[in-house]
């Protein structure tokens, strides 16, 4: 989707502090992080938000949550870390591609 700013990330039209990339996922630092560590997963593939998934989105999905602990583990996070997926407006989410926040590092980390 051209319009989608993390398709045009991983594109290459917009410029990201790469994480990690493979054939299926995209993985770059957040630009307003809220913890010293603070990246996100995305599938390449645009699938609008959590809602959307079905049966056949189950390795992607699945994918994404083994490469978040690895990826947080490589980025320093062997204290722990949090894991978030906002889904739709009223959960709170503003780009409308699928994306796993990945944070920790910090003292403390935003509550819920």
């Amino acid at each position: 989707m051209s319009d989608c700013i993390f398709c045009r990330i991983v594109a290459g039209e917009i410029p990201s502090r790469k994480v990690y990339e493979d054939d299926e996922v995209f993985a770059f630092h957040d630009i307003h992080p809220v913890a010293p560590v603070h990246f996100l997963l995305i599938p390449k593939r645009h699938i609008a938000s959590l809602a959307e998934c079905g049966a056949a989105d189950c390795d992607i999905l699945g994918r994404m949550l083994l490469l978040a602990s690895k990826l947080a583990k490589e980025q320093g996070l062997d204290a722990g870390f949090r894991t978030v997926i906002n889904t739709g407006r009223g959960g709170g989410q503003e780009v409308f591609h699928l994306h796993m926040h990945v944070f920790g590092g910090g003292a403390s980390l935003p509550g819920f």
